[in-house]
């Protein structure tokens, strides 16, 4: 994570500076655009793309860390690894369930989530490899739907 603040701080300072440089570059030629200014707008826009792919590179970072933390908070509330306070309720009315079947269960979420976005979704069926059967028909709550 450090790296990616570093990373992040790195492209907007060297971004700040570029932006520096075009002021000053058109201010000390009376606003008039030279080799000298064009060279300092070109190298501008390369530090605003940097900037930009690091500001995209963290705001990925911290989308699969929140991911990651929301599917462990998932897997320990489904199966029942969920620290309880004192005086909490214990249960919440549902068995818990493994790992394993969560995770396979979440996967076939996130298929139909991927169909749905390319728009194949419809009811002709599925197109992911995983059409004859979305849930894994060793569990018999899936083979009673």
């Amino acid at each position: 994570m450090d790296n990616m603040v570093d990373s992040l701080n790195s492209a907007y300072q060297e971004f700040v500076a570029a932006a520096a440089s075009v002021l000053e570059a058109k201010e000390s030629f009376g606003g008039q655009n030279t080799a000298a200014t064009d060279a300092a707008l070109e190298n501008f826009k390369q530090r605003w793309e940097l900037f930009r792919v690091a500001c995209d590179q963290a705001e990925e970072f911290v989308e699969s860390f929140k991911q990651r933390i929301g599917s462990e908070c998932l897997v320990d509330e489904a199966t029942g690894l969920v620290a309880r306070k004192p005086g909490q309720a214990a249960t919440t009315g549902l068995p818990p369930i493994s790992a394993v079947r969560l995770e396979q269960m979440s996967k076939a979420v996130r298929w139909l989530v991927i169909e749905l976005q390319q728009g194949s979704g419809a009811a002709g069926g599925s197109s992911h490899p995983h059409t004859s059967a979305p849930f894994d028909a060793r569990f018999s709550e899936d083979a009673a739907q």
